[in-house]
């Protein structure tokens, strides 16, 4: 049995030709396969934070968006989760990140047949400062968490250089998945979507969603983690 989980900055739903279209997302998502999906920039920024797909549009496609939001989010700070299939929500909580502007990270476990998986997906600071901040205050969160699932850690980083004090934090916990650069979408150059595994998991394979479609949908392309039970 295998579990497929993906980290995808939707950027809002615009895609790197500057056109919003949130079915895009949905597509790309479907090429994957996944069976959990790890989303930031799922909502809106200002104002109301309204989500940028809608509830029917995740039910025609058989996602489950763990409750994070509010009535308009799907998620918090922009940072979602979504389940599918097999996969079955038993936790989630959002994890409050020091930030100078509206940063967050969220955790959720979730049960695919007898695996149990600790995920947490984040999106972090533009400034390696308040990223070193954001991270120990990650860490601690997961720590103080119930119970001790094995744990996989992704989502857009933010950091360029191939370490950082944040990244150096996150691999004194984990160990970092290797992937090709993901951002940006049309010519991807960085490495700002990482993924970090409990050393307890079995990581079958691990990529960048590339293709034509993923390119168009967002300023991101997809991150992907396929785990082994």
């Amino acid at each position: 049995m295998t579990l497929t989980v993906a980290s995808y900055n939707i950027h809002k739903g615009v895609g790197s030709d500057g056109r919003r279209s949130p079915q895009r997302i949905l597509d790309v998502m479907d090429e994957i396969a996944a069976d959990v999906v790890l989303l930031q920039e799922a909502d809106t920024r200002f104002g109301v934070r309204r989500s940028v797909l809608s509830g029917e549009m995740l039910a025609a496609c058989g996602w489950v968006a763990a409750p994070l939001g509010d009535h308009a989010a799907l998620g918090w700070h922009g940072n979602a989760v979504l389940v599918r299939g097999a996969a079955r929500l038993t936790h989630c909580a959002p994890i409050h990140l020091p930030a100078l502007e509206p940063r967050g990270a969220v955790l959720a476990d979730v049960m695919h047949g007898q695996m149990p998986l600790r995920l947490v997906g984040a999106h972090l600071d533009l400034s390696g400062l308040w990223r070193a901040r954001q991270t120990r205050a990650m860490v601690a969160a997961i720590a103080s968490a119930p119970g001790n699932p094995p744990e996989l850690v992704m989502g857009d980083f933010n950091e360029w250089r191939g370490r950082g004090a944040a990244l150096d934090e996150l691999a004194r916990h984990w160990r970092e998945i290797r992937l090709p650069a993901s951002f940006p979408a049309r010519l991807p150059l960085g490495r700002l979507d990482r993924a970090f595994a409990s050393h307890a998991l079995d990581v079958a394979d691990a990529g960048v969603h590339a293709t034509a479609l993923a390119r168009a949908a967002s300023d991101h392309l997809p991150i992907w983690v396929r785990l082994s039970a």
